[in-house]
């Protein structure tokens, strides 16, 4: 079964793959350089992607053209919006003119870190965080192929300098704001700094937390700290010093010897990133599903499991013990043991 499994997925990367694509591919060029080439091609296409992204929040136009953006666009084709304004019974016009509900949409089809076709296909079933926060995509992949919401991925693999692009066949509405369980308490709260800054600050307090947390990112390979000093947004599920002296007793081995171990140290401290940002009102709304639900993580390809039991929220066993703890690039929820990824 796990060969046939195998099987299928790897097919669905070779189908994906082997979509002519018909938009300016050159991985020296950046998202927003790409859509200007493909919009002033012979046949042109996201003509008005590129209007939305200029008539956005230039904070958009400024992520798409960022050398160390580091991010993955699902790109609706023209004819995808040109059904999305039938659809909604509105003109080119009018959506254009709205700044914020146009800038929205656009950052809910960028997702934080770069997501090939194969770990794109690898998160069946789970959901993976937009850059609009509490939002996040249902990523399925079947024998018709990979779909993104309702929409389909129609070529894949598009590579930028800063990112990558896959083109989708229809526009992805972000939920209603009412919808969107989004506290007052979360928007009220000043951030302390960055994700790395907050750790800092804890494994240097009176009463400190996190010291092996900020060693291990240390220790780790440098995308490690360049993830939690980014742009973001990431919601980082944050070991205690408890948790990492209870994993390395069960493991038998030392902090010297995990630390030492680069390539694995990195791979469970991304294992720990979650993208998108998820406050504790949005975790529980989703954990409360029967069995939980699957979060895609920065290690390409996996996710964790986050669910309910009774109050608490489990994220792969781990309990979390403190929520909340915000960050000018996402949010930080603590929790009582180090998750292992898979293998």
């Amino acid at each position: 079964m796990k060969i046939r499994l195998l099987s299928v997925a790897a097919l669905l990367v070779v189908a994906l793959l082997a979509v002519v694509p018909s938009f300016a591919q050159d991985d020296a060029s950046t998202i927003a350089e790409i859509v200007v080439a493909s919009a002033g091609a012979e046949s042109p296409e996201f003509t008005v992607l590129l209007a939305a992204v200029s008539a956005a929040d230039p904070a958009v136009l400024e992520l798409l053209s960022s050398p160390d953006a580091g991010v993955t666009v699902f790109a609706p084709t023209d004819a995808a919006f040109a059904a999305a304004l039938e659809a909604l019974g509105v003109s080119a016009e009018d959506l254009l003119a709205d700044t914020d509900m146009l800038t929205n949409i656009l950052l809910y089809h960028v997702v934080p870190g770069v997501f090939a076709a194969e770990a794109v296909v690898a998160l069946d079933g789970a959901l993976l965080g937009t850059m609009y926060p509490e939002t996040a995509l249902a990523i399925s992949a079947g024998d018709m192929g990979v779909m993104v919401n309702d929409s389909n991925v129609v070529t894949a693999d598009v590579m930028a300098s800063n990112g990558v692009v896959h083109v989708i066949d229809a526009v992805l509405l972000p939920p209603a704001m009412d919808d969107m369980a989004m506290g007052d308490d979360m928007m009220m709260e000043e951030p302390a700094g960055n994700i790395a800054e907050v750790v800092i600050a804890a494994a240097g307090a009176e009463a400190p937390e996190f010291t092996t947390l900020l060693a291990a990112v240390q220790a780790a390979d440098p995308a490690i700290l360049a993830t939690l000093t980014g742009a973001g947004p990431y919601t980082v599920f944050a070991p205690t010093d408890a948790a990492f002296a209870a994993a390395l007793e069960a493991l038998g081995i030392t902090a010297e010897q995990l630390l030492s171990d680069v390539e694995t140290l990195t791979s469970v401290l991304a294992y720990h990133v979650v993208p998108g940002h998820f406050a504790s009102p949005t975790v529980v709304a989703v954990a409360g599903a029967e069995g939980g639900v699957n979060l895609a993580t920065a290690l390409a390809g996996t996710t964790v499991n986050v669910s309910l039991d009774g109050e608490s929220v489990k994220v792969n066993g781990a309990t979390v013990v403190t929520v909340d703890v915000h960050a000018t690039n996402g949010i930080i929820h603590v929790i009582d043991g180090v998750i292992l990824p898979p293998g």
